[in-house]
């Protein structure tokens, strides 16, 4: 039912009674048990307690009298039941004449009536609008214009910060300031004032705000006519369903001819009727298919000629020739109305046309025209006489559906139908049914009708008849006079429906067609002219008369038409040729189906009525001697004939039994004496079973009441007592099986049949007994006595109720057996309505004052209901079925309580659920059996009545105990403490006392263990939004009652917690599979916290030390259990909940705050309530995990880096113990917005920001409550911190101004009441706290930015008290700033600014404090901030040059060096920015300094040798840490002035920041860092003896060092290029050259590319000049009023000393400072040249930092160039080369494509500029220089080792080709040859000086 009934749970509305599972509910999550599923080991808190005796209980309360609230809700009303006659609605207007007393005794009237209990209805209204609508901060995104990037003002490096206070703050207008801040004049008022603004104009009711899921087409032909107008003309239109080959509705006449052509036609038309004149139908269609075919016959009056002659001249002229057509038409017009006023009566065929229903709609707009004649498939086709039947229609429409035109060829006219087709809705005015009777509603002008077409399906539909309808259908087909020699050709047959034989019998009863009476005596069938056989296509319509006789028939005379008068013929145009006849009835059955039927010529013999016409009696002239040759078929769609044997013969003999007939009785062919009535009764009975269905449905509700009134009423036949109560509950079984196995009906969810369910809601009823019944049975008893034996007239009485309904029908299902038992168990739903719905009746007649409520059922009535129970019971198991036998038995109970004792109905509850849990079934299913049951009862009106809520605690006992402020109130007794803490607790007591309620808390208790939870979870949810939208419930006292009834709900949600796990990655790519993915992904575990911080208490519940991941609830489930939760919080009593949170333990006071921490999350704004956005989910993951790590004593460095640099990462074995998750398992997309209006969507906004609000306001009350009982409690510190915290992440999450302003005023009491505390024991949070109030100082939102600004002030005026506090919230607060301006793109400068500006207003208006330094020190540090405000403004200019941007963060942290909070700060906003461009290895170097300045400072404080000494430990990751050398001690002490205060600055910090650092040097595949970075870590981790850590470091080292074998000499590191800027427009980047490095491979376009569209941008693309070689630039040269940018790609360059350390790929790519690039020329200034000029120049570029560091570009500080002669060149190629060809060859796994390319290009035969051209040009002769000697010796050597290496090449490319390149490795040797054997001259010519020994052989000195 609708939320807003106050019926959420199951308001059974209409006959669906039951519930309708969302799917959610149908899944109960199979997941592997931790508790054994059989009956022997379930948990015995899980067995039902004996309930209390309810009635009794009542009545000692009643008597008691002094419960205020339950005297005010009251007992159960004095009447929970009220019975009511419901009339059926009637559609009708007015009823035609057929005579009623006809009616009756053949059609009863039904009666429809249902009961209902007594509702209370809620108001539909669900919510009112909280003024303002509250909304999320809007992002006002303000793109910056791109200016000139220069840093001008900002090269110097000197120690001052970049930045400058020339824009005075107090040149602005502060804010508004908040009123009354710091008017108070104790804690007590602050709060009391707090608490009045936060509960003002606050929503009753939470769940008022959260979310909670065949038709018939008129057509009005509008137009109808053909091109020209001579003659009236009639149409008819009808459905045909192609595919079915059948008509499927019954015919629509209409025209639309022209009031001059309806008088031609008037002397044949003695009125007209204002029903026929209708042009609009509605036609309805069952089973809509493509086949579905509108076809419109045309017919006109009858003329001589065939119909091709007559249509001649539609064919040949045109209206619009009428001028030379103008007499033609007169003369037609002429002959028309001759023809009229003879044959006007008469028609004949003409034309037909067709339109495909299907397409028109599925095309249509609301008005749809099929105008041109194409759209009717082929026109307007002309009718052929010998093809006029259906069967003949139907293959022309099939012809049509195939090729679109019918295949024999067809004449058409040109004309024109145009048709409005539209689907209805609601009944139009003027409308009539099919008998013609007015619609309501009824239009009050005479306006034009509108008729409903009968429809006849084309496949039964199964609806019981709930209408008078008595209508006969005759379609005469055939007429066959070929071998009769006769004259008659224009044959036409008059039909009439006679009541006797005389001419004058004939009734008016047959429907008329257009433009004429509504009902005629008689009816002439259309014309072939001349033809002996003709077909006819005729539609007879009659309306029965209720009360058919042996005489009724019909009557049809057959006659010859003459067109043309002869001169010898009298006026009459008809020739009588003979006639036929039908009885209607034959042996009291109405006569259907097909018939053959012969002609009687002159005329009718005496009596022929009482036989048919195949009967030869009396001897009459037979046409064809007898021989059928008439054939037509009669229908009847009629409620009141049955047309089934078995059904008429129950009736007849029902009809018998109650004194409606004489014996013998006839029934069909037998006649039946009265002493065999009985036996033939219960046959009859029995095999009513065995009806055809279509029948058996139409006649179900008769049937059904007939049998229940012989189950119910013993009956005397003949005189004996006859009892057919068990037969005919046999026979109700059956029909109950045989139509619910029936495949055709429809079922409803629960499997219930709809035609039951809907007899059972609407029809059925037990006779009312008459007062005087008593005497009238002992009158009728010897009335039957008395009667002579053997009298012709025996009249049947039937006793009175003797036996009550209920009673007999509960001893007929206990007393049952075999399969008849087996069926009413398994149907038991139609046996417990049937039940419920007569008890109703029976308690509605009782005198509820005398009878008590215990006393209106019988003993043994109660022990049959027991035992019934119990089967039902015993049958429900595992399948499905039992599911829905489940159910039927749940409101079976739940409405017995509305009937029964409630005691007794209660101890059936207990019998079932003991019931349940003995069976051997398995826990989840057993939960979700016993969940749906009990949602069911607990859905009842009376719920809360029938749990006793009104004796529940509504309030905290009063104690001896002080006030809950004072300080004092230690002295409470333990006993009260434990009374209290009980309260949330599941106690026996409880689930006696509040027997339903604990049932229900009890499964899900259970349920959640199970983790079977979603039934448990939505039921109790169902059930506190019936409560919260209940009337009865709106006063405040009696809702702390109810919200007291689930106080141990509360506990249950505490407890599980460790569920609600929001801290699962919602990723939607399947990441299971992708390790490297996972292995990318920065990890947080919370092992990392715990292992940093210790383990005060485990708040991580069950599994988390293990590292498994908790199994959770779905997204869904876990809103609708915390939304029960906050209901429960906000109107539970107060000082209830103040007493509960003084007393509970401090590990459970910390799950409350995270369970606090978790709804607010859940209930941000902004998050689609119906399914979770993924952002809302991951950041809800977030704050739990932020909250865990919190609440074990420490955030974990490294998880605030994580948040930093915004990695997420899966947990440890997130993907292994998944269980299962919508979330995480589907995609699950919301498509719900495309389909809503603006209007719509903005409600929604307003109804989820007003449900945000509440939720979060609810969450703060609880907040409050627990701050104001903190005095009592024993750890005062950590309950502080822990709200603190809370309200930090409620801080972080959209939130509206409404909410803001109550959380900042909670913020100011925090720090007004517990601020030394605050700043001493939490500074973490309040690091925390300003960065998150310094946020909102810059909200565009005034409300927000005055609520911060007055919360920023509070700080610094209450810190103010304690130096080192005040020092420490200075430098928090710069920090904070530091942090949002370095990290957010779209900060609002001009607001913080106000911001600053209007603390400042409150400093200089804070009279109390002018006397002290405070209001300079805050002017001091406003002065602070606003200078580094100004640097985000230029921040701002460079957003879109990163290395711009990079540079000036690098100079603001620089500028830093002697304040290291704030270096940090910005390292880490460098490090953010990096991550996000995916430099990661910049990003991590940025956190290695980072450390290194962390270490350097831990150094100062702590001497352990385990810990780096300094910056110097970071040397091996990289040179340029050294630039963190501490500033030395005399300029700053650590931990003095709030320095180094943060959380980094620990041995934790330390850690994290560098475990951060390696995931980052990871992902950028620097592994053999991660090794450098780990040899710091380890030897800390193995001093704290974290052996859990150490293992998983050495596993990231195993993986880093697996990397570096797997990946070795595929990773591809950074590539560089030179970039020179040139030009004044550069301001100090003029003439300055840079190293930029990109990522692997980039290409020397991709970067120019780049740099030209950034500064086309800034200075215009007509100014920016690309240079595009790599030569010097000369100044002289360039244009002064253009910017110049030179780039060039360089190589990092080693000397040859330095190679022989850089063995690795990695160590030539890292620590680079040296850079080289080459430049091709010729002395002649080209370029390139010949061989022999072509010189090389080398220029060697060093760079003031080694790569890779924390920024991507370096300044160039050092340029060296030589150049190198053409033999140089050849040399340092051929080297080149011949390096090439060695790895080339001795790759462990060669690359034959590669080899083959450098062979290629080595011995090929043509290359140019070949090792062969190198040679002829270098070494062909000896060099007459001697200075080139050695380079000629040289090169010769190079060529020497070349053409070894090609040789080797060739032999190893011979071991990889395949078998077809065995030519081209011939080619190659070919090659290889010729090639040394032109070198070898050349080789072997040595330069003789070169080899003179250098000192003379000793033997020659001798």
């Amino acid at each position: 039912g609708p939320i807003g009934a106050g019926r959420v749970f199951s308001h059974r509305s209409g006959f669906f009674a039951f519930w309708v599972l969302s799917d959610d509910e149908k899944c109960v999550c199979s997941s592997p048990l931790r508790a054994s599923g059989s009956a022997s080991h379930r948990p015995s808190s899980y067995e039902a307690v004996e309930p209390l005796d309810l009635e009794e209980f009542l009545l000692s309360q009643l008597r008691s009298g002094d419960l205020a609230v339950m005297q005010e809700l009251g007992d159960f009303p004095e009447d929970d039941l009220k019975v009511e006659q419901v009339e059926k609605e009637c559609r009708t207007y007015g009823l035609r004449t057929t005579s009623l007393l006809d009616i009756l005794p053949l059609y009863p009237l039904m009666s429809y009536f249902l009961f209902l209990p007594l509702t209370f209805h809620c108001p539909n209204t669900i919510f009112s609008i909280l003024p303002p609508p509250p909304t999320p901060d809007p992002l006002l995104l303000s793109l910056p214009q791109v200016k000139s990037p220069t840093l001008e003002g900002l090269s110097n490096d000197s120690g001052r910060t970049l930045t400058s206070s020339d824009f005075n703050l107090r040149c602005l207008t502060p804010d508004r300031r908040v009123e009354g801040l710091l008017a108070f004049s104790s804690h007590e008022e602050l709060d009391r004032i707090n608490q009045e603004a936060r509960y003002g104009n606050r929503h009753p009711e939470l769940f008022a705000l959260y979310p909670p899921a065949d038709e018939s087409c008129p057509f009005p032909p509008r137009l109808h006519r053909f091109e020209i107008d001579i003659e009236p003309v009639f149409a008819t239109m009808a459905l045909y369903d192609l595919k079915e080959k059948k008509k499927i509705s019954e015919n629509f006449y209409f025209d639309l001819n022209s009031e001059h052509l309806k008088n031609i036609l008037k002397p044949h038309t003695p009125h007209v009727d204002q029903s026929t004149l209708a042009r609009s139908a509605i036609f309805s269609i069952t089973y809509p298919s493509p086949d579905i075919y509108l076809v419109i016959k045309i017919e006109k009056v009858l003329q001589q000629g065939e119909i091709g002659d007559c249509a001649d001249p539609y064919m040949t002229l045109r209206e619009c020739d009428s001028v030379k057509n103008k007499d033609k038409l007169e003369k037609l017009r002429g002959q028309a109305e001759t023809f009229c006023q003879r044959l006007g009566r008469y028609r004949m065929p003409f034309a037909w046309a067709t339109v495909n229903i299907m397409e028109v709609i599925s095309t249509a707009t609301l008005e749809r025209d099929v105008t041109d004649s194409d759209s009717l498939k082929g026109g307007v086709c002309l009718c052929e006489g010998d093809r006029l039947s259906d069967e003949d229609l139907l293959k022309f429409l099939s012809e049509i559906k195939k090729t679109s035109t019918p295949q024999r060829r067809v004449k058409t006219i040109s004309g024109s139908i145009k048709l409005d087709m539209s689907p209805i809705h609601d009944t139009p005015l003027a409308c009539l049914s099919t008998e013609l009777i007015p619609l309501i509603p009824v239009a009050e002008k005479n306006i034009r009708p509108i008729k409903e077409v009968l429809e006849f399906p084309s496949s039964e539909v199964y609806v019981p008849h709930n209408i008078y309808r008595n209508l006969l259908y005759v379609y005469p087909q055939r007429l066959n006079f070929v071998n009769r020699l006769t004259s008659a050709r224009n044959i036409s047959i008059k039909m009439q429906f006679m009541s006797g034989e005389d001419p004058g019998c004939s009734l008016p009863v047959i429907f008329g067609k257009s433009s004429g009476p509504e009902f005629l005596q008689e009816v002439h069938t259309a014309v072939t002219y001349h033809n002996k056989s003709p077909d006819f296509y005729e539609e007879v319509k009659l309306a029965l008369p209720a009360r058919l006789t042996e005489r009724h028939h019909l009557l049809f005379t057959f006659n010859h038409i003459s067109c043309q008068q002869k001169q010898n013929q009298s006026g009459s145009c008809e020739t009588l040729i003979g006639y036929s006849w039908l009885p209607i009835v034959n042996n009291d059955r109405l006569q259907t189906g097909q018939f053959c039927l012969p002609i009687v010529l002159e005329r009718l013999p005496v009596n022929y009525s009482l036989h048919t016409p195949e009967v030869n009696n009396p001897p009459v002239k037979w046409m064809e001697g007898h021989k059928g040759i008439f054939n037509l078929e009669i229908q009847a769609v009629s409620s009141v004939h049955t047309q089934d044997n078995h059904l008429e013969r129950f009736f007849t003999l029902c009809h018998a039994l109650e004194g409606g007939a004489t014996f013998p009785l006839r029934v069909r062919e037998e006649k039946i004496p009265e002493n065999k009535l009985e036996h033939e009764l219960k046959l009859s009975i029995i095999s009513l079973a065995s009806s055809r269905l279509e029948p058996l449905v139409l006649f179900l509700h008769l049937v059904l009441d007939k049998l229940f009134t012989l189950i119910m009423q013993p009956m005397v036949i003949a005189g004996q007592t006859a009892n057919l109560a068990q037969i005919a509950f046999e026979s109700v079984v059956s029909i109950v099986n045989g139509l619910h196995n029936s495949q055709e009906l429809i079922r409803d969810q629960q499997g219930r049949n709809s035609l039951l369910a809907t007899y059972l809601y609407w029809v059925f009823r037990l006779p009312d007994p008459p007062r005087d019944m008593q005497n009238k049975i002992l009158v009728d008893c010897l009335s039957v006595l008395l009667l002579p034996k053997g009298g012709c007239f025996s009249p049947v009485f039937v006793f009175s109720v003797l036996q009550q309904f209920h009673e007999e029908l509960a001893l007929q299902m206990v007393v049952s057996t075999g399969v008849c038992r087996e069926n009413a168990y398994k149907y038991a739903w139609f046996f417990f309505e049937l039940l419920v719905k007569s008890m109703a009746q029976h308690v509605s007649h009782l005198e509820k004052d005398s009878v008590p409520r215990r006393g209106r059922f019988s003993d043994r009535f109660k022990d049959d209901i027991t035992t019934i129970v119990s089967v039902v019971t015993a049958e429900i198991g595992e399948v499905e079925q039992a599911e829905k036998v489940n159910i039927s038995l749940a409101f079976f109970l739940y409405d017995l309580l509305s009937l029964m004792d409630r005691g007794f109905v209660f101890q059936l509850v207990k019998n079932y659920c003991n019931q349940m849990s003995a069976k051997n079934l398995s826990m989840p299913t057993l939960i979700s059996m016993r969940l749906e049951f009990l949602r069911i009862l607990c859905s009842h009106e009376h719920y809360l009545n029938l749990s006793l809520f009104f004796s529940s605690p509504g309030s905290a006992p009063a104690s001896p105990c002080p006030s809950i402020s004072s300080q004092t109130s230690s002295s409470c007794s333990f006993q009260e403490q434990q009374r209290i803490l009980g309260l949330f607790e599941l106690s026996q007591e409880f689930k006696q006392q509040h027997y339903l309620t604990g049932l229900l808390l009890t499964e899900l208790s259970a349920a959640l263990d199970m983790e079977s939870e979603g039934k448990a979870i939505n039921a109790i949810y169902s059930l506190l939004c019936s409560h919260d939208l209940d009337n009865r419930c709106v006063k405040q006292e009696v809702r702390a009652k109810v919200a007291a009834l689930y106080l141990s709900l509360v506990g249950i949600i505490i407890d599980s917690t460790n569920y609600l796990d929001f801290t699962g990655i919602c990723t939607h790519t399947n990441t299971a599979n992708n390790k490297d993915d996972l292995e990318n992904v920065p990890p947080i575990n919370q092992s990392v916290a715990m292992a940093i911080a210790g383990n005060p208490f485990n708040t991580l519940g069950r599994n988390a030390l293990q590292g498994k991941s908790v199994a959770t609830l779905a997204a869904d489930t876990s809103r609708h259990l915390l939304a029960c939760f906050l209901w429960v919080m906000k109107n539970a009593d107060r000082s209830l909940i103040q007493r509960w949170t003084v007393d509970m333990p401090h590990s459970q006071l910390n799950k409350l705050l995270e369970l606090l921490t978790i709804c607010v999350s859940c209930f941000e704004y902004g998050v689609s309530f119906d399914k979770v956005s993924t952002q809302a989910l991951q950041k809800s993951q977030q704050a739990k995990l932020q909250l865990e790590e919190a609440l074990l004593g420490g955030m974990g460095a490294r998880g605030e880096m994580m948040k930093r640099v915004g990695g997420a990462s899966p947990r440890k074995n997130q993907f292994k113990n998944l269980r299962w998750r919508k979330d995480l398992t589907q995609w699950r997309q919301t498509n719900d917005k495309q389909d809503k209006t603006k209007a719509e969507l903005d409600q929604e906004a307003i109804i989820s920001g007003n449900l945000a609000t509440e939720a979060n306001l609810i969450v703060l009350d609880l907040l409050e409550t627990i701050v104001q009982a903190v005095p009592l409690a024993e750890c005062k510190d950590s309950v502080v911190g822990g709200v603190l915290r809370v309200l930090l992440h409620s801080l972080t999450c959209n939130q509206s101004s409404t909410f803001l302003s109550h959380t900042f005023s909670s913020l100011r009491a925090l720090v007004v009441k517990f601020g030394d505390l605050m700043f001493e024991e939490e500074a973490e949070q309040c690091a925390d706290l300003c960065q998150k109030v310094l946020q909102y100082c810059s909200s565009p939102v005034d409300e927000n930015r005055s609520q911060a600004c007055a919360t920023l002030y509070l700080i610094m005026r209450y810190s103010y008290s304690n130096a080192s506090n005040f020092s420490r919230v200075k430098m928090q607060v710069t920090m904070s700033l530091a942090s949002l301006v370095g990290k957010s793109s779209d900060f609002q400068e001009e607001y913080l600014r106000r911001s600053l500006r209007t603390i400042l207003a409150y400093a200089e208006e804070d009279t109390e404090m002018q006397n002290t330094q405070l209001p300079s020190q805050v002017d001091e540090l406003l002065r602070n901030l606003n200078s580094i405000l100004s640097d985000t403004v230029k921040m701002r200019e460079f957003q879109e040059d990163p290395e711009m941007l990079m540079d000036l963060m690098y100079r603001i942290a620089k500028g830093y060096q002697t304040s290291p909070d704030l270096r940090l700060t910005w390292l880490q906003n460098m490090a953010e920015k990096h991550n996000n461009r995916k430099c990661y290895t910049e990003s991590a170097m940025c956190l290695v300094h980072a450390a290194a300045l962390v270490a350097e400072y831990l150094s100062m404080l702590e001497d352990h040798k385990y810990l780096p000494i300094g910056s110097v430990t970071f040397q091996n990751i990289s040179t340029n840490v050294l630039e963190e050398s501490a500033v030395s001690d005399d300029i700053l002490s650590p931990d003095e002035d709030g320095v180094c205060s943060g959380r980094y600055f620990t041995e934790s910090g330390l850690v994290g920041l560098l475990e951060q650092a390696a995931e980052l040097f990871s992902n950028g595949s620097l592994f053999e860092t991660v090794n450098e970075v780990y040899k710091i870590i380890i030897p800390v981790l193995e001093a704290h003896r974290d052996f859990r850590k150490l293992s998983s470091t050495h596993d990231k080292l195993k993986r880093a060092f697996d990397n570096i074998l797997l990946k070795g000499h595929k990773r591809m590191f950074g590539t560089y290029f030179r970039v020179g800027f040139y030009g004044a427009k550069f301001g100090d980047l003029d003439e300055r050259e840079f190293i930029y490095k990109e990522p692997g491979i980039t290409h020397l376009p991709e970067i120019s590319h780049r740099l030209e569209n950034f500064y086309s941008q800034c200075f215009g693309e007509e100014t920016l000049v690309m240079i595009k070689d790599s030569t010097p630039v000369d100044r002289k040269q360039l244009n002064p009023s253009k910017a110049y940018i030179q780039i060039t790609f360089v190589e990092p360059f080693f000397d040859d000393y330095e190679m022989k350390d850089r063995l690795t790929n990695f160590e030539k790519n890292f620590n680079l400072r040296r850079f080289m690039y080459t430049t091709p020329f010729t002395k002649s200034g080209r370029p390139r040249g010949e061989l022999y000029e072509q010189y090389k120049r080398k220029t060697i570029l060093t760079t003031m930092h080694a790569f890779p560091y924390i920024k991507t570009r370096i300044n160039v500080i050092q340029k060296e160039e030589f150049d190198l002669t053409p033999i140089e060149v050849a040399i340092e190629d051929m080297q080149k080369k011949t390096r090439e060809l060695a790895v080339a060859t001795h790759r462990e796994q060669p690359d034959a494509k590669m080899l083959q390319m450098l062979l290629q290009g080595s011995v090929g035969a043509t290359v140019n500029q070949g090792p062969l051209e190198v040679a002829q040009v270098f070494l062909n002769e000896i060099p007459a220089d001697p200075k080139l000697f050695r380079h000629h010796n040289k090169l010769r050597l190079c060529f020497k080792e070349f053409i070894m290496r090609c040789g080797e090449a060739v032999e190893k490319n011979k071991n990889l080709i395949t078998f077809d390149q065995k030519e081209y490795q011939q080619e190659l040797k070919k090659n290889y040859n010729r090639l040394r054997e032109n070198l070898r001259p050349m080789l072997e010519r040595k330069i003789p000086e070169l080899y003179k020994p250098i000192i003379r052989p000793r033997l020659e000195n001798r």
